[in-house]
Order: structure tokens, then C-alpha cells, then sequence
């Protein structure tokens, strides 16, 4: 077992933000506003990503407040706009170097087959819709800070600042992932770096 400890977000750092592409996606091929469906986004969140709400009861609120959604047709364009990014071809090399655990508000059902290729090299994750908490609220940093074996540094990535302020306080260090990817650099960096 590594000394370092690298917590990656999946949104954004392992695999492409599906909501605003899914959500602009699903409003040209539905002729429906987008400031509805940007709406009804924002009233589904808390409990969508915490759990509360089964995948399943988000298609029919879906469907119920915009039936002309097909959701056959709404669940693909989710999907297609879920796509790994090149970080995700880091985690192997990575997890020569540091304990590698994933923690990330997302759906389970909609990133199985992003984290299938690298779970053999990944000690824990915790997603939102699995622990019933979410980012930024503590509860869910404290499940991740429990399975850490607290012998180096604690590496953070994540593509919202909002979400370092607990990680912060826990003493991790934070690194913002930027869309051009330089991040992975400083990673693959500070995590190749010998320790005098």
C-alpha cells in the first residue's frame, strides 16, 4: 500500500460533465425551453445525487413535467454525453505512486462502465447516489478521510473549487481540475516526486 492518497471526482476529471451538454442536448431534440429544463435540473439535484430518489423516479418527474420527453430517447442523450477523458488513462500509472479512491456526486447506474476499466486499481469509491450525501456537505469527505491510511499527502482533484473547503479542512491538498488537463501533469508530478 502507497503512502500518498490521490481522491479523484469522476465529473469533469475522469469522465466529461454530462449536465450542461445533456441538458442542451435534450432541450434542442424536444423543442423544450431550456431554462425549463435548467429548472427542473436544479429541483431534482439534492435528491437525485443523494439517493433519495431512485433513477427510475427521475425519468417519470421527468416525464411528468415534460411529456413530450421521450425518455428512451432522454436517457441515450444522457449517457452519450458521459464519455472518459484522458485522466481515466492515468490511474493505473497513477496507482504505482498513491492510493487511488474515487469520490464524486453522481448516479452509480450512469458511471459503471467508466469506473469498470480502472477499479482494479482503486481502493474506494464513494459516490453520492450510494452514501446519501453529497459535495459539498461534510458527511461524504468524512467517509472518504475513514479510508485513508493517513501515512503522506492527500492529493484532491476536482473540477469546482466550491468543493475544497471541507477537503481543506481535512488538510487535503486540493488541485483544481482545468479543462485543458494540465492538472494531470501536476498529478503525475507530485506523485512521481521522491520523498527526501
Amino acid at each position: 500500500m502507497a503512502d500518498k492518497e490521490l481522491v479523484l471526482d469522476i465529473g469533469g476529471v475522469l469522465a466529461t460533465n454530462f449536465s450542461p451538454h445533456f441538458w442542451k442536448d435534450l432541450s434542442e431534440q424536444s423543442s423544450t425551453p431550456y431554462e425549463m429544463l435548467f429548472n427542473f435540473r436544479k429541483e431534482m439535484r439534492e435528491e437525485l445525487w443523494t439517493g433519495k430518489m431512485p433513477e427510475e423516479g427521475f425519468w417519470k418527474q421527468l416525464h411528468l413535467k415534460f411529456p413530450t420527453i421521450h425518455i428512451e430517447n432522454a436517457k441515450e442523450i444522457l449517457i452519450s454525453n458521459i464519455r472518459p477523458m484522458p485522466a481515466i488513462e492515468k490511474v493505473k500509472m497513477w496507482s504505482k505512486y498513491a492510493n487511488i479512491h474515487i469520490l464524486s456526486n453522481h448516479r452509480i447506474e450512469w458511471i459503471k462502465s467508466i469506473l469498470k476499466p480502472i477499479e482494479p486499481y482503486v481502493c474506494s469509491i464513494t459516490v453520492s447516489s450510494e452514501v446519501g450525501c453529497c459535495k459539498p456537505k461534510p458527511e461524504i469527505y468524512a467517509l472518504v478521510h475513514e479510508q485513508l491510511n493517513h501515512q503522506g499527502d492527500i492529493l484532491f482533484v476536482d473540477d469546482q473549487d466550491k468543493n475544497f473547503n471541507e477537503a481543506n479542512s481535512l488538510g487535503w491538498k486540493t488541485i483544481l481540475a482545468d479543462e485543458k488537463g494540465a492538472w494531470i501533469y501536476n498529478v503525475t508530478s507530485l506523485l512521481s516526486a521522491v520523498e527526501d
